[in-house]
């Protein structure tokens, strides 16, 4: 049985880049989303999003924090990231020290179950998981809504095959629906609260 490198299969990964015109470095792992590079369809969807300089930002499903830390540079107001892992949400909060972001953190949370019942915001950000149930799709939709501002956008990236789902339940849930973008097997897209 051949032996597997282990000490230096531990060792955290580090991926150096430009995000929104702002330098970054980023320390993942193996076993975290896209761990050796930002995957294209999140480039994406961080380059898709307009936000207020003043802008409170939640990043659902946050990983190692690229998305919630790159929008975090560009305003002045508070940055939530959640994910269900513990270990994305402390590499997240190891990004952010080690970018010296100061208004971005990031907590455990199941969809919104940790986060604040009258916590609004003025985006909500995601790159949706691929194989989850329309279920959770229905109480990540629901939920969304329930924490948006008046005039607040939840903008999302996934799979292809998912675009017609996604149109078809921010219809149903916001009342509209804009395709942003897409690429090799992925859109972006987003709704609007009104």
């Amino acid at each position: 049985m051949p032996q597997f490198p282990l000490e230096d299969l531990k060792k955290d990964l580090e991926i150096k880049t430009k995000l929104l015109g702002e330098d970054f470095i980023f320390h993942t792992t193996w076993g975290l989303f896209s761990p050796e590079k930002i995957d294209e369809g999140t480039i994406a969807l961080i380059k898709s999003v307009e936000l207020p300089s003043d802008a409170d930002v939640l990043d659902m499903g946050c990983g190692y924090g690229p998305v919630g830390l790159a929008l975090a540079k560009k305003t002045s107001g508070d940055v939530l990231m959640v994910d269900k892992d513990f270990v994305a949400v402390d590499y997240a909060n190891k990004n952010a020290k080690l970018n010296k972001i100061k208004n971005a953190k990031a907590m455990l949370s199941n969809g919104f179950s940790h986060v604040e019942g009258n916590k609004k915001f003025d985006l909500i950000i995601s790159n949706l998981p691929a194989k989850v149930s329309k279920e959770f799709f229905w109480i990540l939709f629901g939920e969304a809504k329930d924490h948006l501002k008046t005039d607040g956008k939840i903008v999302v990236v996934t799979i292809a095959g998912l675009e017609f789902f996604i149109k078809k339940n921010f219809e149903k849930v916001f009342g509209n629906y804009a395709l942003l973008g897409q690429g090799n097997g992925y859109f972006v897209a987003c709704a609007k609260l009104k």
